[in-house]
């Protein structure tokens, strides 16, 4: 089973994000400008600052020639993992609902934070239990969440005291109506082994998106 990545000019969080995909499956770089999926079984839109965030966070990123291929797999059914930058570049493809606003304080932050399951009827929660903190990094200054989303398509929030973006909700982490595509603003890449973050949390989202991928 093979995990494609996609790298953008300006992404950062790309290498973190194959080697949290190798502890689960077999990971693939992708070429921003290349339209070829290399037939990978699931897609990671990982983090960092896609063209500079010019414009608006993620809103060039969504043309280039990959998207429409991950947004033809993404209508297709096919698992698809949006992460910071790569939440906002979902949100700016039209594949998940929403927009990501800069933080309430108008600065980049990066700090550790507790996110709650509000579902584990997703793939990428299914590894998860019902109500669990996670444990994970984030690390952005364009993360509060704003945007209409029924209940059923919210997968994390922050836990009390910890929307430090002032995120709509309390709001983390969303899927699609189809429940194939999910973003979130915290990096999961970043807590998939306690020797070097002290909280392995995050790999639970990549095994659950490996697990819809085989099957």
């Amino acid at each position: 089973m093979k995990l494609g990545v996609i790298t953008f000019p300006g992404t950062c969080d790309d290498a973190d994000a194959r080697l949290a995909v190798s502890k689960v499956a077999e990971p693939v770089a992708l070429w921003h400008g290349d339209s070829d999926l290399h037939g990978v079984d699931g897609v990671v839109v990982p983090g960092g600052f896609s063209y500079g965030d010019y414009l608006r966070a993620g809103a060039i990123a969504r043309f280039s020639p990959v998207m429409e291929s991950v947004i033809a797999f993404a209508n297709a059914g096919g698992p698809v993992l949006g992460i910071c930058n790569g939440f906002q570049i979902l949100c700016e493809a039209g594949l998940l609902p929403g927009a990501l606003l800069p933080n309430k304080d108008l600065r980049f932050v990066c700090r550790q934070v507790d996110v709650e399951v509000q579902t584990v009827g997703t793939p990428f929660t299914s590894t998860c239990e019902l109500g669990q903190r996670l444990s994970i990094p984030a690390k952005h200054m364009t993360g509060c969440f704003f945007g209409e989303v029924p209940d059923e398509q919210v997968v994390l929030r922050y836990a009390e005291g910890h929307n430090f973006n002032g995120s709509q909700d309390d709001i983390a982490g969303v899927v699609n109506a189809q429940g194939n595509v999910m973003g979130l603003m915290p990096h999961p890449e970043h807590a998939v082994d306690v020797l070097i973050g002290g909280s392995a949390d995050g790999l639970k989202l990549f095994e659950g998106m490996a697990r819809v991928a085989v099957a």
